[in-house]
């Protein structure tokens, strides 16, 4: 019987190519955060949501299955995105069996969620992994502004095509698993509808202060100012996913606290990081600001990018959970999960005084509309693109000696 079981398995993996063709011949059907929201607490129907997973996870994973194909060949054959290749064929091949079963099924309805359980569990550490990769693959060949350039668009995409995934799995596995998170009994699903964002401002600081504290035996203080201009008495808060929303701060945070105590590491006392809170008519924006000595501004592109780290290269231990740190990938994927509800996330720094990390996001949910990858001609069309001159002057880092010009005349 395991035999047979194997036979069947080795023929649906030759078979994939084929279903990944087809699947990737549509197009991610983007949700506002509005329609999250309503779904999970008016419409609640796990049928429907059943329906629409089937058919949309298998296009989302097969739309960034496609652009792996298009990586340099060298890379693609690095254990890790070898092992990260097969993941995404297998989620593929898992949500592929229900594409003919009934929904009115409970016993089908249960498995699908367990399924959803299973993947997301298998895809906890994609981010390592690939980032594991990118390494294997710049120890062995170097690097070239070509692979560079091609490398962050496509993690760009990859990454953020992640955040999509798992953000409908975690809704649907969250509403449908019949049980309410005790500490959060408002969500619905991930999403706060009332998202008091000072709070999670001052969470995120305190779990950065706390490694902080450990690390440097001590931290800057915070200071959070709130312009609500929709109600100014009230504290601000938007329809938002609290988690994305740490995740940023957090990020943010330790590089501020970093800096600070870095750079003051001989003054008596620390200057506080502040963070203003502005909520207007369309975007909520959140300023942290440090006085960490900043950064030159040659440098604040090479923050967000994936092949540029000065930390230490980490080593990954497929027995247990991947570390992250170390990767250099925090701020990079810190801007996506911004941008995924059509938001932002900008630096702006003063060398020689401090930083401003501005993150923006749309303060009506019907604004928040998810930002997914697609694969089509367009996108194929980057990896494709070609060493050309450039057409600005590139500066000598040497300064011309004028004094030869002369003397020749």
């Amino acid at each position: 019987m395991k035999f047979v079981r194997f036979l069947m398995k080795n023929a649906a993996l030759a078979n994939a190519p084929k279903h990944i063709d087809h699947f990737s011949k549509f197009s991610p059907s983007p949700l506002s955060m509005k329609q999250f929201l309503d779904f999970g607490s008016t419409n609640a129907c796990e049928k429907t949501s059943y329906v629409f997973l089937r058919q949309e996870l298998p296009v989302r994973l097969s739309n960034i299955l496609k652009e792996i194909n298009l990586l340099p060949d060298r890379l693609i054959c690095t254990p890790s995105v070898q092992m990260l290749q097969s993941w995404y064929v297998q989620s593929l091949f898992d949500i592929m069996n229900f594409l003919d079963k009934s929904p009115d099924d409970h016993r089908i309805l249960t498995a699908f969620t367990e399924a959803l359980v299973k993947i997301r569990d298998r895809h906890n550490d994609v981010v390592p992994t690939m980032a594991q990769g990118v390494l294997e693959y710049k120890e062995a060949f170097g690097q070239d502004h070509i692979t560079n350039q091609n490398v962050q668009y496509f993690l760009d995409r990859f990454y953020m095509s992640r955040i999509s995934i798992r953000m409908l799995i975690n809704q649907h596995t969250l509403i449908f698993d019949g049980t309410t998170n005790p500490a959060h009994p408002k969500t619905i699903g991930s999403i706060d509808p009332s998202c008091k964002v000072a709070e999670v401002v001052r969470d995120a600081y305190e779990s950065a202060k706390f490694l902080c504290d450990q690390y440097y035996l001590g931290s800057p203080e915070l200071e959070i100012e709130e312009i609500n201009s929709k109600c100014q008495k009230e504290p601000i808060s938007i329809v938002y996913v609290p988690s994305h929303l740490y995740h940023m701060l957090f990020e943010l945070f330790k590089n501020a606290m970093r800096a600070t105590v870095e750079t003051h590491e001989s003054s008596p006392s620390l200057p506080p990081i502040k963070v203003m809170l502005a909520l207007g008519d369309e975007d909520l924006s959140l300023k942290m600001s440090d006085r960490g000595g900043g950064v030159p501004l040659r440098k604040i592109e090479k923050l967000f990018s994936y092949m540029y780290s000065t930390a230490p290269t980490p080593q990954v231990d497929h027995s247990e959970r991947a570390p992250l740190a170390g990767f250099g990938y925090g701020l990079p994927i810190s801007r996506l999960y911004a941008q995924y509800f059509q938001g932002d996330l900008q630096l702006y720094s003063m060398e020689g005084y401090g930083t401003d990390a501005v993150i923006y996001l749309k303060a009506l949910s019907t604004d928040s509309i998810e930002k997914l990858p697609v694969y089509n001609k367009s996108a194929w069309r980057h990896y494709k693109v070609s060493q050309e001159a450039d057409d600005w002057c590139v500066p000598s880092k040497e300064p011309l000696n004028l004094s030869v010009h002369r003397d020749s005349k």
